[in-house]
């Protein structure tokens, strides 16, 4: 079923969607070659920043018996995000802000098994770190889309990598893949942490 006006595909009696590098950051980063992504179907996911639910709809796809807590902070998108929950039981929808983790940690019962963030704030290295010092054990493999001109607009976007490396690295998190999401995502990097 189409979301957000993908094509689809038929193989062997299944429809499959496209999953366009230029509007996710997880297609970007498998389009770029990033090597860690391989969900089993089961997991829990946090996903910070979800917006109106363009990727959440595809890992929803992708982890039919898991579960996705989506937290948006944005009043307009998350409108949209709950019109696709309404048909995806597998998706929590959350309004609230990722600066405050407290606010849906009833949500996760447990560490989550994956944790995206992908958000346009200033400090999004610090709230990054937050939650996943929160929600993370040293199993859960963490996401984090650096919008390097949401940082820092004047700084090349290579050094604002480098310096949300050092910071979550100083705070005990291992970086374990830095994959640049150009030409699809402009000044983005996807970082792949573990605690």
């Amino acid at each position: 079923m189409k979301v957000y006006g993908e094509s689809l595909r038929r193989f062997q009696g299944h429809e499959f969607r496209d999953w366009p590098a230029r509007r996710s950051k997880i297609a970007a980063y498998l389009e770029r070659g990033g090597r860690v992504f391989r969900p089993k179907g089961d997991e829990l996911v946090l996903y910070l920043g979800a917006a109106s639910g363009t990727t959440v709809s595809h890992l929803s796809d992708l982890l039919p018996t898991g579960r996705i807590v989506a937290v948006e902070f944005s009043p307009r998108p998350f409108r949209e995000l709950l019109h696709l929950a309404a048909d995806r039981p597998n998706i929590v929808p959350i309004l609230s802000d990722a600066r405050a983790p407290d606010a849906y940690a009833a949500y996760l019962e447990r560490p989550a098994d994956l944790l995206v963030q992908d958000i346009a704030q200033r400090d999004q290295a610090d709230i990054f770190r937050r939650n996943v010092e929160r929600f993370a054990s040293k199993e859960t493999t963490c996401f984090f889309a650096v919008k390097s001109r949401s940082v820092d607009v004047a700084a090349a976007p290579r050094k604002v990598y480098e310096a949300v490396k050092r910071e979550l690295t100083t705070a005990g998190q291992r970086i374990d893949e830095v994959v640049e999401l150009d030409p699809f995502e402009k000044d983005h990097a996807m970082l792949v942490v573990h605690r």
